[in-house]
C-alpha cells in the first residue's frame, strides 16, 4: 500500500512524495488521515531550516529532508497484535503525527473521538493541548487577570481557554489589527497593540497589572513587555518557541524583586505516564479538550481559516514560507 506525505525536501520546499506504507509494529497503529493541521510557527522554522527546530536534540541545525505536522485525525486503518484499546474503524486524533495519508504511530499518541466532535476540531486537539499545559502550569484562579502575548493560533486558542477558565479581565496582545479584531470576536475583554507607546499605561488601567502571562511569540522584546505589566507574585509561561538567545532583561527588576515566576512551557516538558495537580499528560490534555467540545464549552471551529487538499501543499508552504501573518490551514486528505 503506497501512502502519500508532504516532505520538506530542502530549504523552503515542500513536495507531495509516494512511500509504501510499514507494517505497524505491535505497539503501533496505522490510521487513515482525514484532517491535519498546519502550525505555521513549527513548520515555518523547519521548512526555513531555523535553529532550534527540536527541544531534544543539540543540534541547532536543520537537516533535509525532514517530516513536519504533529496535530491529525482519521480512523484507524490496522492494529499491531498488541494493541487491544483500539480496533479499526475506531475515530481518534492523533499527537506528534506527521502529515501522511496513512500515519503508523504508537498507539499510545491516539485519543479516541467520540461522533459528537469533528475530525477538523480532532486535528487541533495537539495544539490546542500546548496553551491548556501552560494555562495549567500557571495554576489560573477564577476571577485573576491575563494576558496572552500574540495572536496566532496558539494565542487565540489561549485567548478561549482562558475565558472558559475563569480569567478576568483577557488581555490579547498583537500588532496587527485584524488580529486584534479576531481576538475580541472570539472572547478577549481587550485587544493591544505592543508597539503602542502607550501599551503598559492601558494595561494598568485597565486592571492594574496581570496575574498569569501567557507569552507565544518566544520574542525577547515581547516577554520584556509581559514583565512590565506584570502584578506581584505575578505568573509568565514561556509557550513560544525561542529561535534565539538573544533576550536582554533586567531580571533583578522585573523577576527577582517583584517575585515573578518564569514558566517553562515548551509542550515536551510534561509527564509521559501519569497526570498530576498541574502537570497533565498530552493523552490527559486532549482528552479534556475533547470532551470541553464535545458539550459545548469550547468551539474550535471559527480558527480554521482556510481547507485545502494535500496536493496544494507546495502552493500553501511556499505562502507559509514568505507570510508572517499566515491564517490557521488544515489539509482535508479526503480528497485524495
Amino acid at each position: 500500500m503506497i501512502s502519500k506525505n508532504i516532505i520538506f525536501t530542502k530549504v523552503n520546499t515542500s513536495e507531495l512524495v509516494d512511500e509504501p506504507v510499514a507494517d505497524p509494529a505491535p505497539h503501533q497503529i496505522v490510521v487513515k488521515l482525514a484532517c491535519s493541521t498546519v502550525s505555521s510557527g513549527t513548520e515555518r522554522a523547519n521548512i526555513t531550516g531555523s535553529p532550534n527546530v527540536t527541544i531534544n536534540s543539540r543540534d541547532t541545525v536543520a537537516h533535509f529532508p525532514r517530516r513536519s505536522g504533529y496535530s491529525s485525525s482519521g480512523t484507524v486503518y490496522k492494529t499491531g497484535s498488541a494493541v487491544t484499546d483500539l480496533k479499526p474503524g475506531d475515530r481518534v486524533a492523533l499527537f506528534w503525527s506527521t502529515h501522511s495519508q496513512y500515519c503508523v504511530i504508537d498507539a499510545a499518541n491516539a485519543v479516541k473521538l467520540p461522533d459528537e466532535v469533528s475530525f477538523s476540531d480532532g486535528a487541533l486537539m495537539h495544539i490546542a493541548a500546548f496553551p491548556l499545559a501552560a494555562i495549567r502550569k500557571c495554576r489560573l484562579e477564577t476571577g485573576e487577570s491575563a494576558l496572552v502575548m500574540g495572536q496566532g493560533v496558539l494565542g487565540q486558542i489561549a485567548v478561549k481557554l482562558l475565558r472558559a477558565a475563569g480569567a478576568v479581565p483577557v488581555i490579547a496582545v498583537d500588532p496587527l489589527s485584524d488580529k486584534r479584531t479576531e481576538a475580541l470576536k472570539i472572547g478577549a475583554d481587550y485587544a493591544l497593540d505592543p508597539f503602542d507607546g502607550e501599551f503598559c499605561r492601558k494595561v494598568k488601567d485597565i486592571c492594574g497589572g496581570v496575574n498569569v502571562a501567557i507569552e507565544v511569540t518566544g520574542n525577547g522584546p515581547a516577554l520584556d513587555q509581559c514583565l512590565d505589566v506584570m502584578k506581584k507574585m505575578g505568573r509568565v509561561a514561556l509557550l513560544g518557541c525561542t529561535r534565539s538567545s538573544d533576550f536582554t532583561i533586567d531580571y533583578y527588576r522585573k523577576v527577582h524583586g517583584p517575585g515573578i515566576s518564569l514558566i517553562g512551557a515548551h509542550t515536551a516538558a510534561r509527564p509521559e505516564k501519569e497526570s498530576s495537580p498541574g502537570l497533565w499528560t498530552t493523552h490527559d490534555d486532549m482528552a479534556a479538550l475533547i470532551t470541553l467540545i464535545k458539550y459545548g464549552r469550547l468551539d474550535l471551529k471559527t480558527l480554521v481559516a482556510e481547507v485545502h487538499s494535500p496536493l496544494d501543499a507546495p502552493a500553501v508552504y511556499e505562502r507559509l514560507c514568505s507570510s508572517k501573518a499566515f491564517p490557521v490551514v488544515q489539509f482535508d486528505w479526503t480528497q485524495l
